[in-house]
């Protein structure tokens, strides 16, 4: 009887651990698919771009030839006619407007008839001189009737020279009373009108020469040596999505009283016909330095002595910690240099609590 109660004790013992182990193996099982089935963690991103350290700056400004004439008769006179209007083309010799030609064709007679004088004079001086030479050579005339014949000859021969000149003059006067173009471009302004007196060199046609064509801007003071360093690219209003190539080409040396600004002109050697002269314009200036950073929040940067670093969520929801290269701390942010791509999604917060080895879906904002 004993040996059996010892038998029956036994074999409910050895029941008792194989249920325990049946037990201890489905509580793994368990384990293992609620692993499996846990869901992915919800994160949130911030995307790296890169960029100039230096923030980019932006001018509005217009668009204005390189060169704009004020273009003037050069003799005083009343306005017969104006020949142009604002914004019509030009071509170099054409006649820009004309002045009443009546006093200019009386001194152009005058100085024909002072030079037909003058002429005759000459004429009648050289012969005395010649004959008070013969006299001179045959004892017949002193040498002072001589030297008088030969001054009275030379006083002949200047006068006729001044005569001669004279008709010149007059000639180009007449000629200044049509106003030509001297080379192809727009008119921009015309500032007489018929019946007009003008003087002589005031401003009648402003013309912009056709050429280059430049950007006008005013620069505030604390930008003035980006400016003379900087690169720099110009958009017309017109067309936002092209920019063109600027180079600064002149800039007052001193501020405007009114604005306490600078104005700079800034040269387009790619602007073609399109760029049109009065087109509004945006000129960007950006630093010379070709160091580009990435800002992103200072929560996503982790660190555990290794070196700081960021982690960088894949299309498939996988994690990866990268090292970067930091440049600066600011008050919210970190600036890096380098470490991670351009458009990368990087976790912003919570990278504490993440291990490389976690899934996670990116959400817009996470609620709790």
């Amino acid at each position: 009887m004993l040996i059996r109660s010892v038998l029956d004790s036994y074999s409910r013992l050895l029941a008792g651990a194989a249920l325990a182990l049946v037990a201890i193996s489905l509580a793994g099982c368990n384990d293992t698919v609620a692993q499996k089935a846990e869901p992915p963690r919800p994160v949130l991103v911030a995307t790296a771009h890169y960029e100039a350290e230096t923030p980019e700056r932006s001018f509005v400004g217009t668009i204005r030839p390189r060169i704009e004439a004020d273009m003037g008769f050069r003799v005083p006179g009343k306005v017969a006619k104006r020949l142009v209007e604002v914004g019509q083309t030009v071509e170099i010799g054409q006649p820009l407007a004309t002045l009443d030609e009546i006093d200019l064709k009386l001194q152009a007679e005058q100085a024909v008839a002072e030079f037909t004088a003058a002429t005759g004079v000459l004429a009648q001086a050289a012969a005395a001189e010649v004959r008070a030479k013969d006299l001179r050579a045959k004892g017949w005339a002193t040498d002072a009737q001589l030297d008088q014949a030969k001054a009275t000859a030379d006083e002949a021969r200047a006068r006729l020279n001044r005569a001669e000149r004279s008709v010149d003059l007059t000639k180009n006067s007449l000629s200044y009373a049509t106003l030509e173009a001297d080379t192809r471009g727009v008119v921009t302004a015309t500032l007489i009108e018929p019946g007009q007196v003008v003087a002589s060199g005031q401003t009648a046609i402003r013309v912009a020469r056709f050429g280059e064509k430049e950007a006008v801007v005013a620069i505030p003071e604390t930008l003035v040596d980006r400016a003379k360093t900087g690169t720099a690219q110009v958009t017309l209003w017109s067309e936002p999505n092209k920019k063109y190539a600027a180079k600064l080409r002149e800039i007052s040396p001193s501020a405007d009283p009114a604005t306490r600004t600078y104005l700079a002109k800034f040269s387009l050697p790619g602007a073609g016909d399109n760029v049109e002269l009065g087109m509004t314009a945006t000129l960007t200036l950006a630093d010379p330095a070709t160091t580009r950073v990435a800002r992103l929040p200072l929560s996503a940067l982790f660190n555990e002595g290794t070196g700081p670093s960021l982690y960088v969520v894949d299309d498939k929801g996988e994690v990866t910690l990268k090292p970067v290269t930091v440049k600066s701390y600011e008050s919210g942010d970190v600036v890096i240099t380098g470490g991670v791509d351009e458009g990368a999604r990087i976790v912003t917060l919570g990278v504490q609590k993440l291990d490389p080895s976690q899934r996670v879906r990116v959400v817009s904002s996470l609620s709790f």
